[in-house]
């Protein structure tokens, strides 16, 4: 085995480590958030709801982006919040409090425009 190898294999290594960290942070918040399995919960059934319905190709590409992100900002959120009660030792500090609220605020301004869009998308289906 040459150097180069060894130095692949390294790589290779960090490469899974580094998707094994990132696994963790999904799986964490899923375990440990309920707002996370609220969330999941109802990309799951918006999910299920698609396939009853066969919706269009474009629609389901329009679905998995809203669910994905509302649950991406979900773990922001869940990070900023961890990072906020760290750094603050979980002792009040209104800058902590507004970056607390600001990273929820995140999470519903893209819950309510995810909800506004599978109503757009899911009305013509429920009139059927």
């Amino acid at each position: 085995m040459d150097l180069n190898d060894n130095s692949k294999a390294k790589q290779q290594i960090k490469l899974y480590q580094s998707f094994r960290c990132a696994l963790q942070g999904i799986t964490g918040p899923i375990l440990k958030e309920r707002n996370f399995k609220i969330q999941l919960a109802f990309g799951l059934c918006t999910i299920l709801l698609s396939a009853y319905f066969q919706i269009q190709r474009i629609e389901w590409i329009i679905i998995i982006l809203c669910v994905g992100l509302v649950l991406a900002l979900e773990l922001i959120n869940f990070a900023i919040e961890r990072t906020v009660d760290l750094a603050s030792d979980y002792h009040y500090h209104e800058l902590a409090k507004w970056a607390k609220d600001a990273s929820a605020g995140a999470v519903l301004l893209a819950s309510i425009v995810t909800v506004i869009i599978g109503v757009l998308i899911f009305y013509p289906y429920l009139l059927n």
